[in-house]
């Protein structure tokens, strides 16, 4: 479902992972071709197409046609065999893939001088549930957040389970690894970028907190939230206001809460 970004790879993570699903593996081919016209990108992402076996409908013909111009083999299989292979759902097609290798911090450093606009980034502090991270860079892509930030550390894998959640939306992002996310932290401060922290303590309101200024909008783990190092290292910690019974959100739906305050900051700023 995902191509990797921009920047080196760390190389420890390639390790292989099998997509399924239409839309899941219509946006992995699509970057494995976006990916190959970059300069000096060729990588191989996709290993083999697996189409179901008298599956000819559009969609499927479309990924067919995708995996033919990347130079992708496509093998026919019968359903029982991707149905072993995927656990169901699959909707007639598979690809074997190399998860995603991630951008190092050299990659940021080029990104943000890139930037004609107030960057705004994510920085995911110890996500360790696959659809979480995958729900959170879905929300990410949509709020067009410049790089997503993930501790090399104490991070949910980007693997399979993670890519589908994601639904293509990690395909464009910048994945960065971070090695000492408190330092990370103290090199966007210098650089002018604002931290802003999600807690359930935090003094400010989340939508109180200027969000046109660059920023990196930083949420913690989903049981212990940000770890105290993290949240020291924050400019400001916002919070989400609980009315009912439950004490607080899902950490991916309180990432698109902020990225999508930020979104709505930024349209009124801009008129």
């Amino acid at each position: 479902m995902v191509s990797a970004a921009a920047g080196a790879a760390t190389g420890d993570r390639l390790a292989m992972s099998q997509i399924h699903g239409i839309h899941a593996v219509r946006a992995l081919l699509e970057g494995v071709l976006r990916q190959r016209a970059v300069p000096g990108n060729d990588a191989e992402r996709v290993r083999a197409l697996y189409v179901q076996r008298g599956r000819r409908d559009q969609r499927i013909g479309t990924l067919m046609d995708l995996a033919r111009e990347a130079g992708i083999r496509i093998e026919v299989v019968d359903k029982r065999w991707l149905d072993r292979r995927t656990g169901g759902s699959h909707q007639g097609v598979a690809v074997d893939s190399h998860e995603l290798a991630l951008a190092d911090e050299s990659a940021l450093e080029t990104r943000l001088a890139s930037l004609r606009k107030a960057p705004l980034l994510l920085v995911l502090d110890g996500i360790t549930d696959p659809r979480n991270l995958g729900a959170c860079l879905r929300s990410a892509n949509a709020a067009g957040a410049d790089a997503v930030l993930l501790p090399k550390r104490h991070s949910a894998p980007l693997n399979a389970a993670a890519l589908k959640t994601a639904a293509g939306g990690a395909e464009s992002l910048l994945l960065i690894e971070v090695t000492n996310l408190a330092r990370t932290l103290a090199w966007l401060k210098d650089r002018g970028i604002w931290i802003i922290g999600a807690a359930g303590a935090g003094e400010h309101l989340w939508s109180a907190v200027d969000l046109t200024v660059g920023c990196a909008l930083v949420v913690g783990s989903e049981d212990r939230g940000l770890r105290a190092l993290t949240a020291k290292s924050c400019d400001r910690l916002v919070q989400i206001p609980m009315f009912g019974e439950v004490s607080s959100l899902n950490v991916s739906v309180a990432t698109g809460i902020l990225l999508f305050e930020a979104v709505r900051q930024r349209a009124l700023a801009s008129g």
